[in-house]
C-alpha cells in the first residue's frame, strides 16, 4: 500500500469503555486531526547546505581503469 493509498483509507475507532456521545467522538477526531497535520508538517527534510566549491566541483580526470594493466601489456 502506498503513502497515498494509506492516507486515503477509511481510520476505524473503536470505543472499549464507556459510552461516548457523537460530540466526544467529534472532539476526539478533531483532536487526533490537528495533531497528525501538525507532525505531518513538522516531518519535513531540510536539504544540507551546499557551497560553491560542491556546486562547481567536476572530475579532474577520467577515472583509472582497473581492467586494464599498466603500460597496456600484463608482461
Amino acid at each position: 500500500m502506498t503513502a497515498a493509498e494509506d492516507r486515503d483509507a477509511p481510520v476505524e475507532i473503536q470505543v472499549v469503555r464507556g459510552a461516548a456521545s457523537e460530540e466526544e467522538l467529534a472532539a476526539l477526531i478533531a483532536v487526533l486531526s490537528a495533531a497528525y497535520t501538525a507532525e505531518e508538517e513538522a516531518a519535513v527534510t531540510v536539504d544540507p547546505p551546499v557551497s560553491a566549491w560542491m556546486r562547481t566541483q567536476r572530475a579532474l580526470r577520467a577515472p583509472l581503469r582497473r581492467d586494464i594493466p599498466w603500460g597496456r601489456f600484463s608482461g
